[in-house]
């Protein structure tokens, strides 16, 4: 008798759905009542918190800069983790596999213990400061702390791994067959780059910078540890106006603006990716 998965399944699809939506609708529906402080909110329908949103300064700045250093940090991710994990994926080696079970479990390391290991690695006094001024490549120590290029750092830091297994996994799709024949008709290494790796692996770079985006839009501890209180995300900003000033319409209307933007980033992307799939099939 064949075994009917998806009814064992359904309750506990049921249940997680409805959690997922009842707290999300919940917290969402909060951003169209005023803040009456202490934690209290009002009972008429509004739109002032959405109105606040888009007329402060502060909650725009933040939403720029949120944007700002997630594309950063994804781009760089991607410059970063694409070399490595195409070696990796083309490595003839018994040390591949040490080389991947090591990011596994560097990426299972909670990133509050990443986050202070670069604050100590970073400090003034540490090791690396200490070399780069030895060796008189720094005059000043490199200080990451309460400034948005160490909020990128503490973001690569905590994504890196993540996106290197994905385009590991990506690169492992492209047939080696396909690069020793360009390679067999004389195309210099950087065409073969260009020509059959690039393009081929483009469906996996843009999904994997859109994962790397998706989580830096929502990152709170490493713009709240490294960020020192001086660099405001918007999950930064989130958290101070809920816990702090238990201001929870407010908080909901940030939370509520975070998504529809990250969405619409990542619905736009889909978007312009599908236009260019099409392009090229058509000049195919």
């Amino acid at each position: 008798m064949k075994a009917r998965w998806h009814w064992i399944l359904l309750p506990s699809l049921l249940l997680s759905l409805g959690l997922l939506l009842a707290s999300q609708i919940a917290f969402l529906r909060g951003g169209f009542f005023r803040d009456l402080r202490l934690g209290r909110m009002g009972t008429d329908f509004t739109l002032a918190n959405y109105e606040r949103f888009f007329t402060d300064p502060l909650y725009l700045d933040s939403l720029l800069l949120t944007v700002r250093l997630s594309l950063t940090v994804a781009l760089l991710t991607l410059l970063v983790g694409f070399p490595i994990a195409y070696v990796l994926a083309r490595l003839k080696s018994r040390w591949t596999l040490v080389l991947l079970a090591g990011i596994i479990a560097a990426s299972f390391i909670t990133i509050v213990i990443k986050v202070l290991g670069l604050i100590i690695i970073f400090s003034s006094g540490g090791f690396l400061n200490r070399f780069l001024m030895w060796t008189g490549i720094v005059s000043s120590p490199i200080a990451i702390v309460g400034n948005p290029g160490g909020v990128v750092i503490g973001l690569m830091h905590f994504t890196m791994g993540f996106s290197i297994l994905l385009l590991y996994s990506v690169v492992q799709t492209i047939p080696r067959s396909l690069e020793e024949a360009a390679e067999i008709h004389g195309a210099p290494r950087w065409r073969v780059f260009a020509r059959v790796i690039l393009p081929l692996s483009l469906p996996g770079l843009v999904v994997t910078g859109l994962i790397v985006f998706n989580l830096c839009m929502g990152a709170f501890t490493s713009a709240a540890l490294i960020g020192g209180g001086k660099v405001y995300t918007l999950p930064v900003l989130i958290q101070q106006t809920v816990i702090n000033q238990t201001r929870y319409g407010m908080g909901a209307t940030i939370s509520a603006v975070l998504m529809l933007v990250t969405l619409a980033i990542n619905g736009l992307s889909v978007l312009a990716m599908s236009k260019l799939d099409k392009r090229r099939s058509a000049v195919a």
